[in-house]
């Protein structure tokens, strides 16, 4: 079987470097976009295993202009594309009361209409491909349940779930697969804004009592990878510890 492609946008630190990182290592072809570089990022670029297998562009999710052109060079790097994972996205917090609508058209144009945007141009690669594909997307607990003073971010993870559902329909016929992956409270950098009692509440409410950490979040991406996902479409798979249940 030939070396699989897979695109992960959002890459350079978190849960996407994450899953670059792991992907490379499970013998993938990655490509993967970001605003800038990271210093992480950089050494799996210099890496001497992976540099060869790890192709990068700087790209601003949201410019489709931008998203086009960036899965275009990826094409042109290592071909046509298995597997997407939308990873890219923001969050800012505030009462909707008082957010401006500037910070709301960002997250949602990051969030989803970027998503949007790179499963139309990696969605034209599968079906021209005829050999199948997975998109994942990556939403939230957020997106399902909402959270005070985080109504535009929840709204556009939720958004994910109906592109989720609408795409599993269309192209489930020539065998592409499109699911979402809902993380709950990460132990990343992103949880540094919570403070330890917070961090504390959170823990006490989780039935498997932890944070998930990003490998657990990657475990979950890597099966809906598989030829062994081949039959889930159309899903939002919960990755929590518990803490909706």
């Amino acid at each position: 079987m030939a070396v699989r492609h897979v695109i992960v946008t959002g890459g350079s630190r978190g849960i996407g470097l994450a899953m670059v990182g792991r992907l490379l290592s499970d013998g993938f072809l990655v490509s993967t976009c970001s605003r800038q570089y990271s210093s992480s990022l950089r050494e799996l670029l210099e890496h001497p295993e992976y540099q060869s297998r790890l192709f990068f562009r700087t790209c601003s999710i949201g410019e489709s202009d931008e998203v086009d052109q960036f899965v275009e060079h990826a094409i042109g790097a290592f071909g046509p594309i298995y597997g997407l994972i939308n990873n890219a996205g923001i969050a800012q917090a505030g009462i909707l009361a008082s957010f401006p609508n500037s910070e709301t058209e960002n997250i949602l144009k990051v969030n989803l209409f970027g998503a949007i945007q790179a499963a139309r141009a990696a969605s034209r690669s599968m079906l021209q491909s005829g050999q199948g594909g997975r998109i994942i997307n990556i939403g939230s607990i957020i997106g399902l349940r909402g959270y005070n003073g985080l109504a535009s971010y929840s709204a556009s993870k939720a958004g994910l779930d109906g592109l989720t559902r609408a795409l599993a329909r269309e192209l489930g016929r020539r065998e592409i697969t499109v699911n979402t992956i809902a993380p709950g409270y990460i132990d990343t950098d992103m949880s540094i804004s919570l403070s330890k009692k917070q961090l504390a509440q959170i823990i006490r409410r989780t039935p498997i009592g932890r944070l998930a950490s990003a490998d657990d979040i990657v475990n979950c991406l890597r099966f809906l990878l598989s030829d062994g996902a081949a039959m889930i479409t159309g899903q939002t798979i919960v990755v929590d510890g518990g803490i909706t249940c």
